[in-house]
């Protein structure tokens, strides 16, 4: 072991630039890397030096080990922080890294390599003792052995990638109908982002709840465990929230997890952060998988220990003993994460992109994020913009007060999931431990606030001169009400709004719902004081942007309903992406719900059905080229099957 003084820190975003704080603590000389897509992000310009990787897409970049090492070399590097994601699971890289001559902070590639096949993990587990569920993690591939297996092990099940982590490379299957599609599906996705299309099969757990324990160990064959933490609630099984410790566990049952993950570890010569992964249901544990790395959830634990865990990593990695003993691990108060995502909840959760024009983040809580107004989120990576935490004395006040910040976050014109996470902090079954792995997060989008239409008719009224007539609206004098008379419409629907407003010496108020709220417009804001409190509600582009919503609003002419848009007739885009698969032909009739298109999106498939019965009249796209959101792909004759 030798000190680290200059360290490469091979990733990007808010894990490359959470990294790079702690390591500056340490007096650590940062290196970082970036792609031509980041090449202005927030990150490059706090290391101490920066160095390009080249094309966008990370096969070219951030997954290119050579061009990676090469860095590393040439900026005279110690030591490689392969952070999580991209190659921080990477075997062959851990050892390339150590071929080098360089430290890699991270665990010895052959625990890695030991791990990182789930099912060799899991046979390693059952040597050891750990509960496993009914499942096949042979090497045997073939179709025939796999669908054997899976109508052995029964339905539901679980058909996840050998060499996946993150949540990619999963799918649940609830009949044999499904199987075929499902099982094709998985071993493409994995064949895409882990480059091995080997699978193994689960039953799939009803009703249990996803809980991890965060371990650390060092070189000189010592092992603790930081408490544990609560995943369950997860959409396309990865995580959303996440909290420690995990509520409603028994003394024993922590104490048990904790211990077999220690004594696991240790068993396969493990170095550094881990985290095992375990269903539970009531007093049993089983184990899923273990991620090699740091997790994204970490800041969850420091919260509710007081270390810096990635201060742990880099001081283990140069050979010292772990910090704290067993004995000497406390734990404080109660702390939740809440992932930030660009996605549309409302489109089944499909990640977006697009720019930041306007984004200040709220104050009370620790926020981790790699991104900035200005900044434009490209689809070449994953979606998450940042995590905001929160830790209080206790397990309510932590959920309250991340809630509030989520209601205070503004970030606009991109779709984020803002109101949904903030939706969660407050939903009954979470508050009581109620929800499971399986618990559905609500998709549809909730209603529009009545605020929102005052809000757009503040904006349309003062708008400029217009030779459009309903465009024209007239000041309003000191001293006596006015009234502000408009047909507007806001998310699709049309209203007739007559508001009275009116000045108190500086001060402009509107009356709404027999209220006088005080008010004020600047150049990209409506500003209104109602339910106690100031909120701002930017307006960017004519659209509205409230509670993670982007809603289109305008005047209509009071003698003329706005026409409503035609039914799509076939299938569009719904974001940028590669087209993976065409399911569908020319003069094929198709019924409501088929496959039509299979779409991949940042290192995720997401397949387009028909919305009815209908015939192909033509395809517009083809297999392996990029299409842009909006896009038409398949067309359907006017005429019914």
């Amino acid at each position: 072991m030798r000190p680290i003084r200059r360290l490469l820190i091979a990733n990007r975003g808010e894990i490359a630039l959470r990294i790079i704080r702690t390591a500056r603590s340490l007096g650590i000389h940062t290196i970082a890397l970036y792609s031509d897509a980041d090449a202005r992000a927030l990150h490059v310009e706090a290391a101490d030096e920066a160095w390009p990787l080249g094309p966008a897409p990370a096969r070219d970049s951030y997954l290119n080990a050579g061009k990676v090492l090469a860095i590393a070399r040439a900026a005279r590097a110690d030591a490689i922080h392969p952070g999580y994601g991209f190659l921080s699971e990477n075997s062959a890289f851990a050892e390339q890294v150590e071929a080098a001559g360089l430290c890699f902070v991270g665990p010895p590639a052959t625990a890695i390599r030991a791990m990182g096949d789930k099912a060799g993990a899991k046979a390693l587990m059952a040597a050891a003792g750990v509960p496993l569920l009914p499942g096949y993690h042979g090497e045997e591939q073939t179709e025939t052995r796999l669908l054997a297996e899976a109508r052995h092990i029964g339905m539901p099940l679980l058909i996840k990638a050998a060499a996946g982590g993150g949540g990619k490379g999963m799918r649940r299957v609830d009949d044999d109908a499904e199987l075929l599609e499902a099982l094709a599906a998985v071993k493409r996705e994995a064949r895409s982002t882990f480059g091995d299309d080997a699978v193994l099969l689960e039953r799939y757990l009803e009703r249990a709840r996803h809980v991890e324990v965060q371990l650390f160990c060092d070189h000189h064959g010592q092992g603790v465990y930081l408490g544990d933490r609560d995943c369950s609630l997860q959409r396309r099984h990865q995580k959303v929230i996440e909290e420690a410790p995990a509520p409603g566990l028994s003394d024993a049952l922590r104490r048990a997890m904790g211990e077999a993950s220690v004594k696991a570890a240790l068993a396969i010569g493990y170095v550094g952060a881990g985290t095992m992964e375990y269903l539970v249901c009531g007093e049993s544990f089983f184990f899923m998988e273990m991620n090699t790395r740091l997790q994204v959830e970490h800041p969850v634990t420091e919260c509710i220990t007081g270390q810096d865990l990635v201060a742990w990593q880099l001081q283990i990695a140069q050979g010292a003993p772990l910090p704290l003993s067993q004995a000497d691990v406390t734990l404080r108060g109660h702390a939740v994460e809440a992932r930030l995502y660009a996605e549309d909840v409302a489109a089944g959760f499909l990640p977006a992109s697009g720019d930041i024009d306007t984004l200040v983040w709220p104050q009370g809580v620790r926020i981790d994020s790699g991104v900035r107004e200005g900044d434009t989120i490209t689809p070449y990576y994953d979606p998450m913009l940042a995590k905001l935490i929160a830790h209080g004395p206790d397990r309510a006040h932590a959920f309250t007060a991340l809630a509030a910040a989520l209601d205070a976050l503004t970030l606009a014109p991109l779709i984020h999931n803002a109101p949904l996470l903030a939706r969660l902090c407050r939903e009954p079954d979470v508050l009581a431990v109620r929800h499971h792995t399986q618990w559905p997060l609500p998709s549809t989008a909730p209603p529009l606030p009545e605020l929102a239409w005052l809000a757009a008719a503040l904006w349309l009224g003062r708008a400029p001169s217009s030779p459009d007539p309903w465009q024209r609206f007239a000041g309003f004098r000191v001293g006596r009400e006015d009234r502000l008379a408009l047909p507007l419409t806001l998310g699709g629907e049309a209203r007739h709004l007559s508001l009275n407003l009116r000045r108190r010496g500086a001060a402009t108020e509107v009356q709404w719902h027999g209220h006088w709220l005080p008010y004020r417009l600047t150049a990209d804001a409506v500003h209104l004081m109602a339910e106690g409190r100031w909120q701002r509600l930017p307006v960017v582009r004519d659209r509205l942007h409230l509670e993670g919503q982007s809603v289109a609003f305008g005047l209509t002419s009071p003698q003329h309903d706005s026409p409503s848009e035609a039914p799509a007739h076939g299938a569009i885009a719904p974001m940028h992406a590669l087209v993976v698969q065409l399911l569908v032909s020319p003069g094929q009739q198709v019924h409501r719900g088929q496959p039509l298109v299979v779409l991949e999106a940042m290192k995720m498939e997401h397949t387009l059905r028909a919305g009815e019965e209908a015939v192909v009249a033509a395809v517009h796209c083809r297999a392996g080229e990029p299409v842009s959101q909006g896009a038409r792909l398949v067309s359907f004759t006017q005429e019914q099957p």
